[in-house]
């Protein structure tokens, strides 16, 4: 069942809508419980767009075992998605920055709104995000400290690959999973692939997982997967590794691979000279779970995340 959220007049006689596929039972109690799945808040992260078809398409094949609601919003910023823009075109904006939104503000904070007011109550949501263009994120939940004993026990159970608790920070207050998180509403939000493609093994893992979270909540009686163990980290355990010079970075480690400390992870190098400006190497045993997909990088660029393992 197609759902209005919000919509907003545009010139020439025409209506930008923000829509929801809700699937449900054919017959209701009214105490079915309800999971939310949102993604295209950036427009040129596309994994999401994936999972929801996978969801609906999986849901819809077998609806006899559906209990309870399940609301899939694959575009949160349809014009981002429309025209493969991050933010909301013509305002220079992330939309990810102005949640909780007003009634009263300007379209995007009007959207912003209503999106909140429309997810607010489900028993569980979660936002799916990629990673833009210029990295590469395997599958995994970020979860603010302060919600980490509501949200961690969600996490565990939806077949990811990595849990990352970070601090708190003070534009985490204008995100979607923040909003939703301070008004009671549990929020999850995922990380992974890359931005502007698909990656399906990354999509299909996730929907499994998401499953495996609807029937653990009631709201599915089909046959689930056993999801896989989480790697659990915080902040301290997170190594950044960052450009010292501008040039090309060439890889010489693969994403998702254990390094050793010191071990090679690749060189910044410059085209003109022939020269390697700044050879990268692991500082600490562990695992890449973020690896530098654009190659041009500048002083200061973020060019791999490694997780410290022993």
């Amino acid at each position: 069942m197609i759902l209005k959220v919000a919509s907003v007049d545009l010139p020439v006689d025409e209506e930008l809508s923000i829509v929801k596929n809700r699937i449900q039972p054919d017959k209701l109690t009214g105490k079915e419980k309800r999971m939310s799945i949102v993604t295209g808040i950036h427009g040129d992260e596309l994994e999401g767009q994936y999972v929801c078809y996978e969801l609906v398409r999986r849901l819809e094949e077998d609806k006899s075992n559906l209990k309870g609601i399940v609301d899939v919003y694959p575009a949160i910023n349809p014009l981002g998605i429309d025209t493969i823009q991050r933010g909301i075109p013509g305002f220079d904006l992330d939309m990810n920055r102005i949640f909780p939104g007003s009634k009263d503000g300007s379209m995007a904070e009007y959207f912003a709104s209503k999106t909140v007011e429309d997810i607010k109550g489900s028993n569980l949501a979660m936002d799916i995000h990629a990673s833009n263009i210029f990295l590469q994120e395997i599958p995994q939940i970020r979860i603010n400290e302060i919600s980490k004993d509501t949200l961690l026990p969600f996490a565990r159970r939806a077949n990811i690959d990595f849990i990352w608790v970070h601090s708190a920070a003070t534009v985490l207050e204008s995100t979607l999973a923040y909003s939703l998180n301070s008004v009671g509403t549990p929020t999850l939000v995922v990380e992974m692939g890359v931005g502007m493609r698909i990656t399906k093994s990354y999509c299909d893992q996730l929907t499994d997982g998401i499953f495996v979270l609807l029937k653990d909540l009631g709201i599915w009686t089909g046959d689930v997967i056993e999801p896989k163990k989480s790697i659990e980290s915080t902040d301290g355990s997170v190594h950044f590794l960052n450009a010292a010079s501008s040039g090309i970075f060439v890889p010489e480690a693969d994403h998702w691979m254990n390094v050793k400390i010191g071990e090679h992870i690749g060189d910044i190098v410059e085209p003109l000279t022939g020269k390697i400006l700044q050879k990268i190497f692991s500082p600490c045993n562990g695992v890449i779970f973020t690896l530098r997909e654009y190659p041009v990088v500048y002083e200061g660029s973020l060019v791999g995340r490694i997780l410290e393992r022993s």
